[in-house]
């Protein structure tokens, strides 16, 4: 049994879907909230046995749950994993949706890390974004939450966005450094074909995007945040140890519609259907739309992309090393990756260039001896 398997529960619901969401969420759809919890409780009793030392809530949006379901989740989760005394427990939830009563719920049933959606600190921003939040509804919350106890908070903010200036941003991020959150997550604007950005032909300003980047990543630095992950910063100690098992490669149950799971080797995803994901666990079937099992170099290139994730990197191995020597070439000639002893790691150009950096990582792979373009 793995000692490190983190436990993931996916809630889909949400108010309105943001214009730059591609996550399986849906709008409307409160109706089925009730179906849906006891289909989370069938489908962890259809898992193979683990013992979760990690529980993340995600969405979604899982504070569009009301008190009484909330209460009900976790009471769901204890039963199926009565073993499991998590040594971190987060949960997402957004500013229109999280109550004094709900955030009570949450520290009864012991959440650690309570992760706020915010974004942006732009009024006019957050409505061209499909946020039903405004800044003051988030300090409200996010307030309120302090006030609740002894437990770390996390901030999503994005930057990139339409319409979004240098100086916005960083007033954005300058309101968030205020109130000294434990964690920030910093992402910047990825456009999606399914999402309704990109049916619009949403074009992100790269060089913009960039020098938001690098001023955010200064500003983080000057105020204490360790820079731990690509998009992730965090007091010291303050790092989310689930996210972590991702980057490390270590297991993970994923429950719920679309969500991901990675055991005995095998990664596969849920189907993305709420009446199929319910019609096929309520049948006593696990509702996996696709899986694999990486072999070979593929798999060594899965262990690359996810160790340079990581902002320290990782130690590739003479199995890695040997099988992308290319690879690493290339690289290294356009400065995307450093060596420090036997640890690669991307540079500073190479976090914000990250998905290039991943490429080589997966088939097709290139020849050896081939020059990069």
């Amino acid at each position: 049994m793995s000692l490190s398997a983190g436990l993931y529960v996916h809630i889909p619901f949400c108010g309105v879907k943001c214009f730059y969401c591609d996550f399986t969420a849906f709008a409307g759809q409160g109706g089925t909230v009730n179906r849906y919890l006891s289909a989370l409780g069938i489908e962890a009793a259809l898992m193979p046995e683990r013992d979760p030392v990690t529980l993340y809530v995600g969405g979604g949006t899982p504070s569009e749950l009301d008190e009484e379901q909330i209460r009900r989740l976790f009471a769901l989760i204890s039963g199926a994993y009565p073993r499991s005394r998590f040594q971190e427990l987060t949960f997402e939830a957004n500013p229109e949706s999280l109550s004094p009563a709900k955030i009570a719920a949450l520290r009864d049933n012991g959440v650690s890390r309570l992760s706020l959606g915010l974004q942006t600190f732009d009024d006019a921003l957050l409505k061209s974004i499909g946020r039903r939040h405004s800044a003051a509804d988030f300090l409200e919350v996010y307030a309120a939450a302090r006030r609740a106890g002894n437990w770390a908070l996390s901030v999503d903010l994005m930057y990139g966005l339409p319409g979004q200036t240098l100086e916005s941003c960083l007033r954005s991020l300058d309101g968030v450094l205020a109130l000294e959150p434990e964690h920030l997550s910093l992402y910047g604007l990825q456009v999606e074909d399914r999402t309704l950005f990109g049916k619009r032909e949403v074009e992100p300003d790269e060089s913009l995007a960039r020098d938001m980047f690098e001023a955010s990543l200064e500003r983080l630095e000057r105020n204490g945040y360790r820079h731990y992950e690509i998009s992730n910063f965090a007091r010291p100690g303050y790092e989310s140890a689930h996210n972590q098992l991702y980057w490390r490669d270590d297991e993970y149950i994923g429950l719920g519609c679309g969500a991901a799971s990675y055991l005995d080797g095998e990664r596969s995803s849920n189907m993305d259907r709420l009446p199929s994901y319910c019609q096929a666990v309520e049948a006593g079937r696990r509702p996996v739309a696709h899986s694999e099992r990486l072999s070979g170099k593929e798999k060594l290139g899965e262990r690359a992309m996810l160790g340079l994730r990581l902002v320290r990197g990782f130690a590739p191995g003479r199995e890695i090393e040997q099988a992308f020597r290319d690879e690493w070439e290339s690289l290294a000639g356009r400065g995307l990756i450093q060596r420090e002893g036997d640890r690669v790691s991307l540079t500073r150009e190479g976090i914000f260039m990250a998905n290039q950096a991943f490429a080589e990582f997966v088939p097709p792979f290139r020849q050896p001896g081939a020059v990069a373009q």
